[in-house]
């Protein structure tokens, strides 16, 4: 018989973290699953731990391929699931799950039907967990059978690993994950979150996210590297073709609200880093954020609050020596500020 629920492990020189992501899983509650683990062409010792996973656990098997970056992995993984498998999931080969994650996602979308659940998350670091500032708005309370249009926060909702999805729905909606970029995620969860019928929000943790330490970053980590701005953007371009590319009038709305979310929440996210970074660094704020910028409309900032207009005018006109000085003046206000509130 078919295994209930698929889990896609893409791995690539983890063997520091590899034993106890997998132990995470083998303990599951739910243990009606089968684990696809890609290697992704390791250099380490990781594909030789999935190995002995596979050799001792029937549940677990390993599909090899070249190095292609983690969406490639995923996709991989993807094409070799049971064909009868009733659900899928997708876990990053450095974290770890609680070991009730599945059997809580699982039992709800029996009960309610919904096309997917997705649940809070914690960080993970050596001193212990705490909580996912990322996931805090969304996941504020338990909603089931809900919907982004009735949650705006769940736009923010955008990490492929902390979700169940029903296969049905996942293999039907035809998006997988974008290959060759970092932040590959969002491509895939925020189209998801516009197409599902309804999904279950859950504010009890399923996932446990890693914050490497001791110099072993990631890097999505790595806040001043012009990669990971770069990639971010497109990641934010694809989803805005994807919105463009849907003919159903109510995807305009969901471009509205996409865009307006992007302004207010998401690119600002870049300017704690610009003035951090090196020349190269901020040519590539300029180029890239600029360029989005105009495809959302130049008349869309007109709205927005001071001190957001000001930052994105000299974002286009490429002044970003007066950029930099302002964000410079709003990080030591920030920082007055919450030694004020904490004293």
């Amino acid at each position: 018989m078919a295994p209930r629920l698929s889990v896609v492990v893409p791995i690539y020189n983890v063997e520091r973290y590899l034993p106890e992501c997998l132990d995470s899983i083998a303990a599951q509650a739910f243990d009606d699953f089968e684990c696809v683990m890609v290697d992704d062409g390791s250099t380490d010792g990781s594909a030789a731990i999935a190995e002995e996973y596979a050799a001792k656990d029937l549940r677990f098997r390993l599909v090899r391929q070249a190095n292609k970056g983690l969406g490639a992995a995923r996709n991989t993984g993807w094409r070799h699931l049971d064909p009868g498998s009733e659900y899928l999931a997708f876990v990053d080969s450095d974290d770890t799950l609680p070991a009730g994650a599945y059997r809580l996602m699982i039992d709800t979308l029996d009960d309610t039907g919904s096309d997917f659940a997705t649940g809070n998350a914690l960080r993970l670091r050596t001193t212990g967990y705490s909580p996912s500032h990322a996931h805090r708005k969304p996941f504020r309370e338990t909603r089931l059978r809900t919907h982004v249009t009735e949650i705006p926060a769940l736009v923010t909702d955008r990490t492929a690993w902390n979700k169940v999805y029903r296969r049905s729905f996942f293999d039907g909606a035809g998006v997988l994950y974008p290959e060759g970029i970092l932040y590959e995620d969002a491509p895939v969860s925020v189209p998801h979150h516009y197409l599902a019928e309804s999904v279950d929000v859950l504010s009890e943790p399923v996932y446990h996210w890693r914050v490497r330490e001791d110099g072993d970053l990631s890097i999505t980590q790595k806040k001043t590297d012009p990669r990971g701005l770069i990639d971010r953007v497109r990641s934010m371009e694809l989803v805005r073709e994807w919105l463009l590319a849907r003919p159903e009038p109510r995807f305009r709305e969901h471009l509205r609200s996409y865009d307006r979310n992007s302004l207010t929440e998401e690119i600002p996210m870049f300017f704690w880093s610009v003035p951090d970074g090196d020349p190269t660094y901020r040519a590539a704020y300029q180029q890239h954020v600029g360029r989005l910028l105009r495809a959302i409309g130049v008349d869309q900032i007109d709205p927005l609050g001071a001190q957001l207009r000001v930052k994105y005018r000299l974002t286009l006109a490429n002044r970003m020596h007066e950029f930099v000085a302002l964000q410079r003046l709003h990080r030591r206000v920030r920082r007055l500020r919450t030694r004020t509130t904490t004293a």
